[in-house]
């Protein structure tokens, strides 16, 4: 009997316990879904998309099948096409992403056919952790002890690569992968290979990881993990990210798995709160007090080009521009001055990442702006401004970071800050005293 495999955000043949399910009583047909939705993400992130396709194709021995349209439609005619009684996939849990598997859950239902969940993301999937009392965490640190002692399955068994039938596509990834740049250092496809992803975390873990806990917010050094983007596109998973830290039972480990729980935790926030997507949890400045009109849309486009008069601002938007990734660190400090600098919601910044980002996780994404907007689960206090010249000085302290994003630094064709940093922090801490007395 042939189940269909539908590929969502596991791109993955090791530790992918749908793919290995769909796969017990035969071989599998792997269908990935080229969706609507996918024509608004950047041309890089479509490219990018496109590659890590290209690599689970050739994993798959050129079995994967990459359908255009709706996923109801398309794994419907998938399952069709090779007579498959059951559909498998990762559960997934953001309010899209729900919308999703219930509509191809109810296409296959009228036709027969069951869509059956097994997996998700995260090595704990959201609602799964809870306190005594049943409800929620609100704060992360409880969450992350809650979240260990929970603990994770150990990675799944190695599905096999020549257990596929061949599903047609209507997608062609080869042109959908070109980007035209060549010298974008992502467009090297071996780079995108399951393998290498793999080889990767050991590296990482061998060497790197010491580094993690005092030097992973300087964006002038190499000491993450560069983990991200494969995460975001499940080519590894993070129980599989887990088993392998752990091993090496070090304080620096441990840190680096916390990074990992704050990914669950707002997976988990979101899954409570779909809301939360799109509206601030704990509303904390008036709606009044957000900049409107032209010279607003035009700051936005200051900030997005990366060109405010703030060194690190601007090498941070130069480099999501040109790569798609941005340092963590970096991220913090644009989205702060988004929000308190210029005085423009988050949504907007956290719209505009959705765009870009290779390494776009929503829950991630849209939590991250809130915990620096003050207005999530957990969060920075509002009143906490991130000062952009402090931070490079920090941070980037021999401007190395700097200087690679902004070359024209130190010419006359660099532009003065557009606004005044100190003024307009007083600015945000007023509008936020005059929230809280409305609240």
């Amino acid at each position: 009997m042939t189940s269909v495999w539908w590929v969502r955000r596991d791109a993955r043949l090791a530790d992918n316990p749908a793919l290995v399910s769909a796969q017990e009583d035969g071989p599998a047909a792997a269908a990935a879904v080229w969706t609507p939705a996918i024509h608004l993400w950047s041309g890089r992130r479509r490219a990018h998309l496109a590659r890590v396709w290209w690599s689970l194709r050739e994993d798959t021995g050129g079995a994967l099948g990459v359908r255009r349209g709706p996923a109801d439609d398309a794994v419907l005619a998938v399952a069709r096409e090779h007579d498959a009684p059951v559909v498998w996939a990762a559960q997934e849990f953001s309010p899209a992403g729900v919308r999703e598997q219930e509509a191809v859950a109810a296409a296959l239902r009228a036709d027969g056919r069951e869509l059956r969940f097994i997996g998700s993301p995260y090595a704990v999937a959201p609602g799964r952790v809870r306190k005594g009392d049943g409800t929620e965490f609100k704060v992360f640190t409880p969450f992350l002890r809650a979240w260990r002692e929970h603990g994770w399955r150990s990675p799944a068994p190695d599905a096999d690569p020549d257990g596929f039938v061949r599903v047609e596509s209507d997608v062609d990834l080869d042109q959908r992968a070109a980007h035209g740049d060549a010298d974008d250092p992502l467009a090297e496809r071996a780079e995108f290979r399951e393998a290498r992803i793999h080889d990767q975390l050991a590296d990482f873990l061998a060497g790197d990881i010491d580094r993690y806990a005092s030097e992973r917010d300087r964006p002038d050094l190499d000491a993450t993990s560069h983990l991200s983007v494969p995460l975001a596109y499940g080519q590894i998973h993070p129980r599989t990210v887990l088993a392998a830290s752990s091993r090496l039972r070090s304080d620096a480990a441990r840190k680096f798995e916390s990074e990992v729980a704050w990914r669950e935790f707002h997976a988990d926030v979101l899954h409570h709160h779909p809301r939360a997507q799109r509206e601030s949890l704990t509303p904390v400045i008036p709606e009044d007090a957000w900049a409107t009109g032209s010279e607003a849309d035009e700051a936005f486009m200051a900030w997005r080009d990366g060109r405010t008069g703030f060194p690190l601002v601007d090498a941070g938007m130069r480099e999501l521009a040109a790569t798609g990734t941005m340092h963590n660190r970096v991220r913090m400090v644009v989205a702060s001055f988004l929000v308190k600098d210029l005085h423009l919601p988050w949504q907007r910044g956290a719209a505009y990442f959705r765009k870009a980002l290779l390494d776009y996780d929503h829950a991630q994404n849209q939590l991250n702006w809130q915990w620096v907007a003050g207005t999530g689960r957990d969060a920075a206090p509002y009143f906490r401004i991130f000062n952009p010249e402090s931070q490079a000085k920090k941070f980037d302290p021999d401007r190395r970071y700097v200087e690679r994003w902004v070359p024209e630094l130190d010419t006359p064709a660099y532009p003065e800050p557009m606004v005044d940093h100190k003024a307009e922090r007083e600015v945000s801490l007023a509008d936020f005293q005059r929230g809280k007395e409305l609240r």
